[in-house]
């Protein structure tokens, strides 16, 4: 008896190709949202569950098959359970501009009211930001400043209190003093006003994060991982300053250093 041709091969279209591409990229993202997380190791729990029920389906073990694809079916709430904050991650960055952002003509057409923050910081002198935060260093006087780019930070705005001022140093000097009311929490930034001040922000959840950088170190690499905000931190113990970019930490920054990498996210270099 001799097998059909048909079956001995695997029919490869180019739209197979691109399904492997999405569900890599997929993968991809959200491997990066629960990397350094205890999630991780669920998440590479429930791929090696569903290659397997893959594998059980396809040499048609119908009793083994059945019992994984039950398990499959109510996984499906357990993940929601499990991965409530990562979904909730994953779903800020697929509906935030930092998805679309990449493509310069994608980010125009779907947000095409938040595709110009580089023209909104293009005139914007930093001076006075870096002149606080090192004045503020030298006081050890712990700072958290979130400059926004293209992400809708208003659910961390509407957390604050609403200051709506031009940025200055002395400003800036004043809500972070140690007896303002208003020092404790990040002070955010869009273009050159201070927005909001005492605003909530959501902290890392990494297991490796590093254990000398404070809760003002978790709260900007937890902004930034979640938006494309760039953060800005003011040490309280040893008064070094610091800067968030992507979920990443550039530390003991000279006054230099920050002008360079300001200008650099902000699009002015």
């Amino acid at each position: 008896m001799f097998l059909h041709p048909a079956i001995l091969f695997i029919t490869f279209r180019w739209i197979d190709a691109v399904d492997i591409l999405l569900v890599a990229i997929l993968l991809y993202q959200l491997y990066n949202l629960v990397k350094g997380t205890p999630a991780v190791s669920v998440f590479f729990g429930i791929i090696f569950i569903y290659v397997v029920w893959i594998i059980v389906r396809t040499l048609d073990m119908k009793l083994f098959g059945t019992i994984l694809g039950k398990f499959i079916d109510v996984g499906v709430i357990a993940i929601i359970v499990v991965f409530q904050q990562e979904l909730r991650r994953f779903l800020l960055f697929i509906g935030s501009n930092e998805f679309l952002g990449r493509s310069k003509f994608l980010s125009r057409v779907f947000y095409p009211a938040k595709s110009g923050f580089v023209e909104q910081y293009a005139k914007v002198d930093f001076t006075p930001l870096i002149k606080a935060c090192f004045k503020m260093s030298e006081s050890k006087t712990g700072a958290l400043i979130v400059l926004t780019r293209n992400s809708d930070l208003a659910v961390y705005i509407n957390s604050g209190e609403a200051i709506d001022s031009g940025m200055s140093e002395r400003m800036l000097e004043n809500i972070f003093f140690k007896n303002s009311p208003l020092h404790d929490g990040a002070v955010i930034i869009s273009g050159k006003r201070i927005i909001a001040a005492r605003c909530v922000l959501p902290v890392t959840e990494k297991e490796q994060f590093p254990a000398h950088y404070g809760m003002r170190h978790r709260a900007a690499v937890g902004i930034t991982e979640s938006t494309d905000a760039v953060a800005l931190i003011v040490s309280e113990q040893t008064g070094g300053v610091s800067l968030s970019v992507n979920g990443t930490i550039r530390s003991s920054l000279t006054q230099d250093k920050l002008k360079q990498y300001l200008e650099q996210e902000m699009g002015k270099s």
